[in-house]
């Protein structure tokens, strides 16, 4: 499959089976995320691969979202390592996870494992559940696993697209 189909045919997965998935593929999601481009290439990406049964049920605690996926992974950044902009005082670090993020979607799905990117859960409840340093900022969560038989997307307006001409503008 060429970028565009892979692109186009992706969809965030909200039924999984509960085959795990395997050390292979997690890794070359995991690389996906390492060679993320950010800002001046500084890599503030810290991500937690959550896969006991123990860490996944207290996630499903705090976030609904996670449902049945068999595993997720937490996207964040060292504050002390992402870029600023000084003029503006511009964190690059929620950039740069979600490009990672991004990232490591794209390649799950061309190994057939499907993610959903999900924000809907407190930063409190992630850092304290979890103990995470107080230089480290969640940005998202990536449920995890493969489709389900079942699995589609869920919103209606997949593969409805804006036209070029209303989204583009040359100056």
């Amino acid at each position: 499959m060429n970028f565009l189909e892979l692109a186009q045919d992706r969809y965030s997965v909200r039924s999984y089976s509960q085959e795990p998935v395997d050390d292979a593929k997690i890794e070359k999601i995991l690389r996906a995320g390492q060679y993320a481009p950010t800002a001046l290439n500084f890599q503030p990406q810290k991500i937690y691969v959550i896969r006991s049964a123990e860490a996944m049920e207290k996630l499903r605690f705090v976030c609904r979202f996670v449902k049945d996926a068999p595993m997720a992974m937490l996207i964040c950044y060292d504050i002390e390592k992402s870029w600023k902009h000084a003029p503006d005082r511009l964190d690059s670090g929620i950039m740069d996870g979600t490009v990672v993020a991004t990232h490591m979607m794209l390649e799950a799905w061309e190994e057939g494992v499907g993610t959903c990117f999900i924000r809907g859960y407190n930063n409190r409840d992630i850092i304290s559940m979890f103990n995470l340093p107080e230089n480290i900022k969640p940005v998202c969560l990536l449920a995890m696993g493969y489709p389900s038989e079942t699995s589609h997307p869920y919103a209606k307006m997949h593969g409805v697209y804006r036209d070029l001409e209303e989204m583009v503008e040359e100056l």
